[in-house]
């Protein structure tokens, strides 16, 4: 792994909280959408994060130093692996005057919580923060290892 790569990794982590934060603005967007083209209440959308394989160069120098032959699995940052759908069933409400009401009067609602979604929020912005720190530090190691060059 070159200097660089700490950057790709975090790079490659804000990107995934980044989508990890559109996914949560749209089940809050949808938190009361009963009806979709589908025909049925929104369902609540998860990401699922997957590490990205890596080459395995920063295992392999880690392990010649220690004196061993074992290697760690490698990755080199992490990305959206897909987009699932929650299995919740829908929130039923007792509404015969909605025009999605069924024969028995309730109304099929979206099983989102807005809690679980605002702290999912909250942890998304953490993380893409802390990257964005990590990403920062590292171009100030860099700025000062140039210097120590041109000194």
């Amino acid at each position: 792994m070159n200097m660089f790569g700490l950057m790709e990794t975090s790079g490659s982590a804000m990107q995934a909280e980044r989508m990890r934060a559109e996914v949560v603005a749209a089940n809050m967007a949808n938190a009361e959408t009963t009806r979709t083209a589908a025909g049925t209440p929104y369902h609540r959308q998860m990401v699922v994060f997957a590490a990205n394989p890596g080459d395995g160069a920063f295992s392999r120098s880690l392990a010649q130093a220690a004196g061993t032959t074992s290697q760690p699995e490698v990755s080199t940052g992490v990305h959206i692996a897909q987009v699932v759908e929650d299995p919740a069933p829908p929130l039923k409400r007792y509404d015969p005057g909605h025009p999605d009401a069924g024969p028995d009067g309730y109304v099929a609602y979206p099983n989102i919580n807005p809690l679980t979604e605002m702290v999912d929020l909250m942890g998304a912005t953490r993380a893409y923060g802390l990257n964005g720190s990590a990403v920062q530090a590292e171009k100030g190691m860099i700025t000062s290892a140039l210097e120590i060059a041109k000194g």
